[in-house]
């Protein structure tokens, strides 16, 4: 069977989403994808489709209008993903912290994988941590692509069947044994 995972980390896909910032880390992320850095030799695409994208790039603070859009966009991402958090505001929540339409980072709605701290990142920072998510997101499509074989029934929990449960990685005991 033909697998294209291998080639996940050599061509990899960015959806890059505003959750509402100042555009300083934005105007670094496409300083980042000009000649002067040139992003593209890792490969890098720039793109605006999250079913193609295999890393999320979030620039700002999460308000509460971008909250729900900022969920969606991620749960329509592929596994295996990597979420990159851009900029302090992004991270922490920034100099708008507190405030009342602001959220304090997006780590409480989605899973960071890597986290850039700077107001404004600087492209070198932007570029070290899109080099971090390229290799965890190697790991992931590794990890992903662990057999699994079938050796119970399937488990039914709170009316959601899953299958998961009842396999076992190759090389791994059954019970029966």
């Amino acid at each position: 069977m033909f697998s294209l995972n291998k080639y996940r980390k050599k061509s990899p896909w960015i959806l890059h989403y505003n959750a509402g910032s100042c555009n300083g880390c934005d105007i670094e992320i496409l300083a980042c994808l000009s000649p002067k850095y040139d992003l593209e030799r890792f490969g890098v695409i720039n793109t605006g489709n999250p079913k193609q994208s295999d890393i999320f790039l979030v620039t700002g603070p999460v308000t509460f209008r971008s909250r729900e859009r900022l969920i969606e966009l991620y749960t329509q991402m592929p596994e295996p993903k990597v979420v990159v958090a851009v900029g302090s505001c992004t991270c922490t929540g920034g100099v708008f912290r507190d405030m009342y339409n602001v959220e304090d980072g997006i780590d409480i709605y989605i899973p960071v994988d890597v986290y850039i701290p700077g107001c404004a990142a600087s492209p070198e920072l932007i570029i070290d941590g899109v080099v971090q998510a390229l290799d965890i997101l190697e790991k992931k499509t590794k990890e992903m692509e662990i057999p699994f074989k079938l050796f119970k029934e399937a488990t039914t929990k709170k009316g959601i069947t899953s299958r998961r449960e009842s396999a076992l990685k190759i090389g791994e005991n059954d019970e029966k044994n």
